[in-house]
């Protein structure tokens, strides 16, 4: 520290350190840009008589605040990405050891929220974070973005319908995911006649409707129910079908040479195949809107 600074100084400061660095890497989504910012805030700190501010805390957080107003400025005219490299790593528990730091960066959607912020105006980001995260008050969060009060609660409104848009929709591709991996378990289960990882993926109570060309063809009914009783029909099956989409809910196919001739309609609920429709008919099959996967 400087020479002229004193003991009770840096104490003073270093008592609100964790929240500014917690403010600063919500307002930046950088572990390192939101050290710099504490920083910078430490060094205006020094710089200026604070000895008659009452609620210190309130003070460091708009200075570190309009810190982090202009470096997202900054890096919007320089068109950067706001995510550093060492966020993944950073945004786990016990990072930089402060425990407010820790708490907002293991918040409930984590990496995804930070993404959700990082596609936001900085007022927008600045006002959003400012009230939605830390509780800060629209009247003190208007000086630092230069507009008026009812302005700052605009902004901080439409950032939280965009962030609420943003998890739905991380939420919707998570749910995705791993509706897909279950799928995906069930068919590699089938092909390699696994019947007890069958069973694990299947809900005891499933239920497999066939249309009637599969019966037709050689299903066993139009109704077939149960885990054990499915899992019996699939197992060593399912040589070469794959995964896709139908109708946008995940599936599978039965395609050979190139030319779909089952389709799987499956839902998934809690990790189980609850129910799987299996459409045979060639019009209805046609009619389907089947999407594979690139993986």
């Amino acid at each position: 520290m400087n020479d002229g600074v004193d003991f009770e100084q840096v104490q003073r400061f270093e008592e609100h350190r964790a929240h500014l660095r917690a403010v600063a890497f919500r307002m930046l989504g950088s572990t390192g840009e939101a050290d710099d910012a504490v920083q910078e805030a430490w060094m205006r700190f020094a710089r200026t008589d604070t000895a008659a501010v009452e609620n210190l805390r309130g003070w460091l957080t708009t200075v570190v605040s309009r810190i982090c107003l202009n470096l997202l400025r900054s890096r919007r005219h320089r068109q950067e990405d706001a995510l550093d490299a060492d966020l993944p790593l950073a945004a786990g528990p016990g990072a930089g050891g402060d425990p407010e730091l820790d708490a907002v960066m293991a918040d409930s959607v984590g990496l995804a929220l930070q993404v959700v912020l990082d596609a936001l105006g900085p007022a927008e980001r600045v006002a959003f974070v400012l009230h939605d995260l830390f509780g800060v008050p629209f009247d003190r969060i208007a000086p630092v973005l230069d507009r008026t009060t009812e302005a700052t609660r605009q902004l901080a409104s439409r950032a939280r319908r965009r962030v609420r848009d943003g998890r739905e929709r991380a939420e919707a591709d998570r749910d995705a995911r791993q509706r897909k991996s279950v799928v995906d378990a069930f068919l590699a289960a089938a092909r390699e006649g696994r019947f007890e990882d069958l069973l694990a993926v299947l809900d005891p109570d499933i239920v497999v409707v066939a249309d009637e060309e599969a019966v037709a063809t050689g299903f066993s009914g139009r109704e077939v129910i149960g885990a054990k009783t499915v899992a019996a029909l699939f197992n060593g099956q399912a040589k070469q079908a794959v995964a896709v989409l139908v109708d946008g809910t995940i599936g599978a196919m039965w395609a050979p040479g190139g030319s779909p001739r089952s389709v799987l309609a499956f839902t998934v609920i809690g990790g189980k195949v609850v129910g799987i429709d299996i459409v045979n008919d060639p019009q209805v099959v046609a009619a389907l809107d089947l999407e594979t996967f690139d993986d």
